[in-house]
């Protein structure tokens, strides 16, 4: 059971996870050895809720295909231990990130200090802008 919040979990049978050929620096054991997670999991075909499914795949990352999956590669580590944890709390992340609620901003009001902070630079500009003009005699 991967945990995403107190409400919402995702049994570990409806994410699907391989192994595969990790690329990069490593010797030997990386041609013989699978240590790659490869996670894919169907957003539309799993047990959350549909405002959940419908949030995750309102997400505009390239993590998710558009039939509704998510796919994660996780290579980092070179154990398949610790590339399957890393996968399993990437994913957890994502569905996370997607499910939390953004608070609506309220608008403060300016400072005393701020406010004639402000009228001073008004001022001071007027005062630059007034010095350039042409100068006007009266004889």
């Amino acid at each position: 059971m991967l945990q995403i919040n107190q409400t919402i979990s995702i049994p570990l049978d409806e994410i699907e996870l391989s192994q595969i050929r990790s690329s990069g620096p490593g010797g030997q054991n990386v041609n013989k050895v699978a240590t790659a997670v490869h996670l894919r999991f169907n957003v539309t075909a799993s047990s959350l809720p549909e405002n959940c499914k419908r949030k995750i795949l309102d997400l505009h990352d390239r993590r998710i295909t558009s039939e509704g999956d998510i796919i994660i590669k996780a290579q980092q580590f070179r154990s398949l231990e610790q590339n399957r944890a890393d996968a399993l709390q990437r994913l957890g992340i994502l569905i996370g990130a997607a499910l939390k609620k953004n608070r609506k901003r309220i608008a403060g009001r300016p400072t005393l200090a701020s406010r004639k902070k402000r009228l001073e630079a008004k001022q001071q500009r007027g005062q630059k802008k007034s010095m350039r003009k042409k100068i006007t005699s009266f004889d």
